[in-house]
């Protein structure tokens, strides 16, 4: 390892301490600024120095590191196992969003480690290193993108798991009765380790205004980003009280912002910082404070963030008459040192007169004039023409393509974990001619005109033949799309409730001859056929009725008769009242993928017959089921776009068909939306409510429509039914790993 970068290094990690990222870039100035001055030889004997005398001091430590393993998880995340002499103590840690860093820290450990530099080779790590300095050992992992982690310590052992492995262990296998207990349970309420637990607003020593929030869970996943005019910072999965959910106005502390939004998200919390004027921000996070300080900047500092974009060349100063241009060229490349190579159509005579302009403007001024162009490679500037050299570059790009066409082939065996590779194939085959396909013609493939894919469906993966920069960019395409989809389970409850009610009143009466005792009279409750055959021995009495608007099966009836000596009188009133309630409930559930169609349905298929063309008997079959049938999309605030159809059919009644059977009518509710829900919410889709109120009147003509004495000559009936259907539906975004 040079031995630069080491010193670099160790003065970089011995100026960082625990409370944050701003004294280890002042730490980093220093070492430039040594570099500035020449400085660097007395910056190393003074390393060498502190080097040595650490050493003796490690000695006396309790607790060594003696090695350190690197392992991949799922998921693209990786652990990392530091192995001591002796149980090691906790660390104290911090972390810095850019450059993204997790520093761990030993206080108390000396370091036996021989590689103390290990490259990285995962997704989102790059290197790792450990020094050690003023009694402490410092663990610093150099990240792509800053990612939460978590310690755990067994034994002599130390643990820290970078980036949410378990959350994409797709593979893992899900029970049924796993799934009913997760849609059925109540969602827990975030714990207090897991929320914000305060935050505040202070002024800096620099008119800067200070954000400090105080976490439960020091390992949170924090992101900061600038939109527009607002800082915002995000809290995943960390709950915010109730208390704190308000707007902040911050004005009178005479900072950058104005204002502070602290809101609940779906997917945790957000706090929102609204600026004015021009500023510049640091964001780091120290234990369980992170801390976002927005400073003004200073009129020297903006003048230097308009030269950032526009000439940052040292500035000199020009004033010819009629000069060549060939020879300002000369002259701005024994300026910069720079190596000049001039075509030999660059020609011709400029005059110009700069003062103290920076050299590159200068050099654009005068290409610009004389219509020519640069291109520097190096230390070496080349300046022609603007079409010599488009066209110079043009027949580059034609070389380049000539190259490419001639490059030897290479063939990779590609293995797809979550995508299907048929459906990849069509992505690099469009026109589908098989499985044996290159990317010739004018089709959209990605596919040079010699590349070819198998796709092997058994083992699905693809066998790609091609050149080494086009199978490149295939793996990194691939990469890309073969990632796993997230799972959605829709609940949809279908409520079917009926009443009816039923009030029928009726009335019978007759009379006959007969021969019994004169004056003898009858009056009981029953019918008119008991007291007939039991009580009066009229067999032909139950004949005799002169109306008969009597209730079909009655709960109830009252009988009274007379009998004198030459004929007999007999009435029967009977009445019925009936009222039921009926609920059916449905639940259909199922779980499918976000844009991928699902369909659930139970029920019967009811077989009847029917006549062909030619005469002959068939037998058809009409479905009466419940089906759902849902495509979800998961939007990216995670809620759920459903096109849905929900079928609800059963059996009615049978109808004659035209050979003389019999054909079942379906009763058929039905429902076909798109609805927008928010993850774990019910929605009422719609409803029918239908009633039905029958009322009716049987009675003898003319006697019937006597007043009071009609009465004795009708039957009356009311009916009165009710119903109604009601579609709930709750969809809910399944985690990506089941635990048990």
């Amino acid at each position: 390892m040079d031995t630069r970068y080491q010193q670099k290094e160790f003065v970089t990690a011995l100026n960082a301490p625990v409370s944050g990222s701003t004294t280890a870039k002042v730490g980093v100035a220093s070492m430039t600024s040594l570099k500035k001055h020449n400085g660097l030889r007395l910056a190393s004997r003074v390393a060498v120095f502190l080097l040595t005398g650490f050493g003796a001091i490690s000695s006396a430590l309790a607790t060594t590191l003696m090695d350190m393993k690197f392992s991949s998880l799922p998921g693209g995340s990786f652990e990392a196992e530091l192995i001591f002499d002796s149980a090691p103590p906790s660390p104290q840690g911090y972390t810095v969003e850019k450059p993204a860093r997790i520093a761990l820290d030993f206080p108390g450990v000396a370091l036996g480690v021989k590689e103390r530099r290990q490259t990285l080779g995962y997704e989102n790590a790059t290197s790792a290193q450990v020094l050690e300095a003023s009694g402490r050992t410092r663990l610093t992992l150099n990240l792509l993108q800053l990612a939460p982690y978590a310690t755990r310590i067994e034994g002599n052992s130390l643990f820290l798991s970078v980036g949410d492995a378990g959350a994409k262990d797709y593979l893992k296998p899900v029970r049924t009765s796993e799934i009913a207990a997760i849609s059925s349970a109540p969602a827990k309420p975030a714990s207090a380790a897991n929320a914000i637990a305060n935050i505040d607003f202070r002024r800096g020593d620099v008119g800067e205004g200070r954000l400090i929030v105080d976490l439960g869970n020091s390992k949170a996943d924090i992101n900061a980003f600038v939109e527009g005019q607002k800082i915002k910072i995000e809290f995943k999965n960390m709950s915010l009280p109730e208390s704190l959910r308000r707007r902040f106005d911050v004005v009178d502390f005479a900072t950058p912002v104005k204002l502070v939004d602290a809101q609940a998200t779906s997917n945790g919390a957000q706090i929102s910082l609204q600026t004015t004027g021009e500023y510049d921000y640091l964001a780091y996070q120290t234990d369980n404070q992170y801390v976002v300080s927005v400073k003004p900047l200073t009129k020297d500092e903006l003048e230097d963030r308009k030269k950032e974009f526009a000439y940052t060349g040292e500035r000199l100063s020009l004033n010819f008459q009629d000069i060549e241009v060939r020879a300002v060229l000369q002259i701005i490349a024994d300026f910069t040192g720079l190596n000049l190579v001039a075509s030999d159509t660059v020609n011709g005579k400029i005059t110009l007169r700069l003062q103290n302009v920076p050299w590159d403007q200068a050099l654009d001024l005068v290409l610009k004039t004389k219509g020519l162009d640069k291109r520097q490679v190096g230390n070496v500037l080349m300046v022609a023409p603007a079409t010599e050299i488009a066209e110079r570059e043009r027949t580059e790009i034609e070389t380049k393509r000539q190259v490419q066409e001639l490059a030897p082939l290479q063939t990779e065996y590609v293995r797809i974990r979550y995508a299907s590779a048929k459906a990849l194939f069509s992505l690099f085959d469009p026109k589908g001619k098989g499985q044996s396909a290159g990317g010739g013609g004018k089709q959209a493939s990605i596919l040079s005109e010699r590349g070819r894919v198998i796709v092997d469906e058994r083992t699905n993966s693809l066998l790609v033949t091609e050149t080494a920069a086009k199978l490149e960019e295939f793996r990194r395409i691939v990469k890309l799309l073969d990632v796993p989809i997230r799972q959605v389970m829709v609940e949809a409850r279908i409520v079917i409730a009926n009443s009816d009610f039923e009030q029928n009143l009726g009335i019978q009466w007759g009379g006959s001859y007969n021969d019994l005792e004169p004056g003898k009279a009858i009056l009981g409750g029953g019918s008119l056929d008991t007291i007939a055959r039991d009580d009066l021995g009229v067999t032909e009495f139950p004949d005799a009725l002169a109306v008969d608007l009597g209730v079909g099966g009655p709960t109830g009836s009252f009988a009274v008769g007379y009998v004198s000596s030459d004929f007999a009188v007999a009435m029967e009133i009977s009445a019925l009242e009936a009222q039921g309630r009926g609920e059916i409930v449905s639940q259909p559930k199922v779980i499918t993928g976000d844009k991928q169609q699902a369909t659930i349905k139970s029920g019967t298929e009811v077989p009847y017959q029917e006549s062909s063309a030619n005469g002959e008997t068939t037998i058809s079959f009409k479905e009466a089921v419940l089906k759902l049938d849902v495509t979800p999309n998961i939007t990216p605030d995670d809620r759920i776009i459903m096109d849905l159809v929900i079928n609800s059919d059963s059996v009615g009644e049978l109808v004659p068909s035209g050979n003389g059977g019999f054909v079942p009518t379906i009763d058929t509710n039905a429902l076909k939306t798109q609805v927008l829900v928010g993850n774990g919410e019910t929605v009422v889709l719609g409803g029918v409510f239908k009633t039905q109120d029958v009322h009716s009147t049987d009675k003898v003509p003319f006697l019937g429509d006597i007043p009071y004495v009609g009465r004795l000559f009708k039957r009356e009936s009311t009916i009165q039914e009710k119903s109604e259907l009601l579609i709930f539906i709750t969809p809910r975004i399944l985690a990506d790993t089941l635990i048990d």
